[in-house]
């Protein structure tokens, strides 16, 4: 029985689909399948893969559902204990799915594990060794921009980046699947956020080395699309995942987080797209779609918090 699926879902992702595709056939473990989800691509990508790897089994919505709904939709589709997210702007090294196939067999409390995603320009640079969490409401990517070797280190992490991570499949059975509300940003915080509240980990296998273009479905840098979304989930996670009395802990932190995000959206012409975000997120709060608070689950939720605080220091001090 074959132990993993590589899900990778595609919107007009042609120009960047065979150097992904071609990598995972040289895998030194071919102990996978690979199914790809077209998000209402456009430009042939679904004909492009079904002509030329017909070992990949390939679903195709008529619309574009967002990131959420397509690995959501792998992950139903997945017949294997483990499932690995990959964007289809990246290129994995021969020992990619080995690597993260081997490291979270050997922890049974794992509910993700994080490739050593690098620059796919500048593979000496990292793009993300796990991703922090932290008490003004920001998430950001560990490492991002240092010196690959750097992070030759394995460790527990607050969540593992989805461009490029293997998660243990029946734990979503547990804690629910990707919150297809978020579309696209935030959503694998989110996740591996509900898999802490229930007690697991998440950890960085610096073994599993991905290249990364970066933002080739949405655009590099900022712009209306990732501004409005970011700034919308931003506000759904803090409610969504954290109890009122953790809320208003953190409210100090979280009002000078949003304050800082103001003024630099401002200054970079997005202060509309941001705030209008904003508002959207505290409307989607009425959802019923907070995490039950159960007080067997307080000692998570204190050790979450710790590293919140943590974190604070790790972002704005760079270490």
């Amino acid at each position: 029985m074959q132990q993993t699926t590589v899900v990778v879902p595609n919107y007009n992702g042609i120009k960047y689909l065979a150097a992904c595709l071609d990598s995972l056939r040289v895998q030194t473990s071919q102990d996978f399948s690979v199914i790809l989800i077209d998000n209402g691509s456009t430009d042939g990508s679904a004909e492009f893969v079904q002509t030329r790897y017909p070992e990949v089994t390939v679903r195709r919505f008529e619309e574009n559902r967002g990131f959420c709904a397509a690995v959501n939709e792998g992950i139903r589709m997945a017949q294997t204990p483990y499932v690995i997210l990959l964007n289809n702007d990246t290129i994995c090294e021969p020992a990619f799915v080995e690597a993260l196939l081997s490291a979270i067999r050997e922890k049974p409390r794992c509910f993700s594990c994080a490739s050593r995603m690098v620059k796919m320009r500048h593979p000496e640079r990292i793009d993300n060794a796990g991703d922090y969490y932290c008490a003004l409401g920001w998430a950001f990517a560990r490492g991002k921009g240092k010196p690959a070797d750097e992070y030759l280190t394995g460790r527990e992490i607050f969540s593992a980046c989805a461009g490029a991570a293997i998660y243990r499949r029946e734990i979503f059975d547990e804690i629910g699947l990707f919150d297809e509300a978020h579309f696209a940003y935030l959503e694998d915080v989110d996740v591996a956020y509900r898999a802490r509240i229930a007690g697991y980990h998440n950890y960085y296998v610096p073994e599993a080395v991905v290249r990364h273009f970066g933002s080739a479905t949405s655009g590099s840098g900022y712009n209306e699309f990732k501004v409005h979304y970011s700034s919308q989930n931003s506000v759904y996670l803090v409610y969504k995942n954290m109890p009122w009395p953790q809320i208003i802990l953190n409210l100090p932190f979280l009002a000078a987080g949003f304050a800082v995000k103001i003024g630099f959206f401002a200054r970079r012409g997005y202060l509309r797209q941001y705030v209008a975000g904003l508002g959207r997120g505290l409307r989607m709060c009425g959802a019923d779609k907070k995490v039950r608070f159960h007080a067997g689950n307080l000692p998570h939720y204190l050790k979450i918090q710790w590293e919140l605080w943590v974190n604070v220091f790790r972002r704005v001090f760079g270490f």
